[in-house]
């Protein structure tokens, strides 16, 4: 069983969804790459533990403070190179950014290889399905190109500017497919 419940916050309606154990989802409103955690039944639920736990972290994240990720329970859904870009993520500290590069190397080191590319680590950023708690909208292009984020280029911007990032030196792309 998949539980869900919507939250209003201020880059609008995120859908969070848990199973019994863990949250498998943090959905934006028209995000891009939507793909749901599972192929169970889903029910709407306010009161299970996971959701309420998370709908108090992202309380504390819109309240301006940096909730640790680690404090909630997290299983997304995807193969072991997405699990492991999306556990990357969570290492970024808040109110930085890191490039694209940057994760393809740790990655490259993950893999036993020479050297990653940073367009296959941007398929897994781009698809991670716990949106805002798995910081993917803290990766930039290694140009400062605010490429890559499925909710939109806007509410990249409008995260990145919450959690203090000078924003000053990046931009958006005038092209491309994370528009």
């Amino acid at each position: 069983m998949i539980y869900s419940a919507l939250y209003p916050s201020p880059i609008g309606t995120l859908t969070l969804e848990c199973d019994d154990s863990s949250l498998v989802g943090v959905w934006l409103e028209g995000q891009k790459y939507r793909e749901p955690g599972s192929n169970a039944t889903l029910r709407e639920s306010d009161d299970a533990p996971i959701l309420k736990a998370a709908k108090a972290w992202l309380d504390g994240y819109f309240a301006g403070k940096a909730p640790d990720v680690s404090a909630l329970p997290l299983a997304p859904v995807g193969s072991d190179f997405r699990r492991e870009v999306w556990r990357l993520l969570c290492d970024i500290p808040y109110g930085t950014v890191v490039t694209y590069g940057d994760i393809a190397k740790k990655m490259a080191a993950w893999a036993g290889k020479a050297k990653m590319s940073a367009q296959a680590v941007g398929g897994a950023v781009g698809h991670n399905p716990i949106s805002i708690i798995i910081p993917c909208h803290r990766v930039v292009g290694a140009n400062g190109s605010l490429t890559g984020y499925g909710g939109g280029i806007a509410r990249k911007i409008k995260l990145l500017q919450h959690e203090g990032v000078d924003t000053s030196r990046l931009f958006a792309p005038k092209k491309g497919t994370a528009l």
